[in-house]
């Protein structure tokens, strides 16, 4: 395994061009980002405040920025436990601010099965080729902010099976690809609740979904100490873009706020998809 994941590190041109490509004891045991400074660290840490500008404003949509650039930037069983590792204290900080008005009837079934789904995601994560792997990321992001485009919103029951089910399917994405989003944020948005409750559902579900991924992951990555180190370095910036977006909540047009996320999820998309 580490010697695959060493391969996919030093196999892509893309990733040449951001700088020197680590060795296989820098992927395992020291930080890819200080390793290349100039390179690879700025545009992570753009994509990180970037993201957590994000996650701040509307309580979704960083781990669906990061992922497919940190996908070409690294590989992805660097990105995820790093994706994961930023996810859980910025959603922590959210969620000292919404846990009060979270529907746990809805948000706890949701996140229990998702949990259960996660080793299946796990397996498909160290098994699967890395560029497939880098493909279908983006093209799941792509498609998700089409449907948002779209105006599609799924306006059936919600039995608690399909409920389950949309979780399992959410569970099993996230240990993937840190993206498990698209599944339950269409099911949440369309919900017939005020805008603060769908945000706090969606902070609570993310916030206790990642307490149980990221030791998943952890345990399951092959370069675990290098994406902690990497994840510590990212921490500050991505906090302070989402302290940022989520002081800007309420007071920017929700229509102009869309327009903005839809393009930088679609850059971030096409991205991963040519790079």
């Amino acid at each position: 395994m580490v010697k695959r994941a060493s391969r996919e590190l030093q196999g892509s041109d893309t990733r040449e061009l951001f700088g020197s490509t680590p060795t296989t004891d820098e992927a395992m045991y020291g930080s890819q980002l200080l390793a290349d400074p100039g390179g690879i660290l700025i545009w992570a840490t753009l994509t990180a405040f970037a993201a957590g500008l994000m996650r701040g404003f509307a309580g979704f949509g960083s781990a669906m920025l990061m992922a497919p650039i940190f996908s070409v930037l690294m590989s992805p069983a660097h990105m995820v436990p790093i994706v994961v590792s930023l996810e859980l204290p910025m959603g922590a900080m959210l969620f000292v601010g919404s846990r009060k008005d979270v529907d746990w009837s809805f948000v706890a079934p949701l996140s229990a099965i998702a949990v259960l789904a996660m080793p299946l995601g796990i397996w498909l994560l160290v098994s699967a080729d890395t560029d497939f792997m880098t493909k279908a990321i983006s093209t799941i992001v792509l498609a998700f902010v089409g449907v948002l485009a779209l105006g599609w919103r799924y306006r059936g029951p919600r039995p608690m099976p399909l409920t389950l089910g949309i979780g399992a399917v959410s569970g099993a994405m996230m240990a993937t690809s840190s993206v498990g989003g698209p599944p339950v944020l269409l099911y949440m948005l369309a919900a017939e609740h005020p805008t603060q409750k769908i945000r706090a559902n969606i902070v609570g579900y993310f916030f206790l979904t990642a307490i149980f991924l990221l030791a998943l992951v952890l345990a399951a990555s092959p370069t675990t100490g290098a994406a902690v180190v990497d994840a510590m370095v990212l921490l500050p910036v991505i906090l302070l873009g989402s302290w940022i977006g989520s002081r800007l909540a309420g007071k920017a047009a929700d229509q102009l706020y869309r327009r903005i996320a839809y393009v930088f999820l679609t850059g971030a998309a096409i991205f991963g998809l040519v790079g």
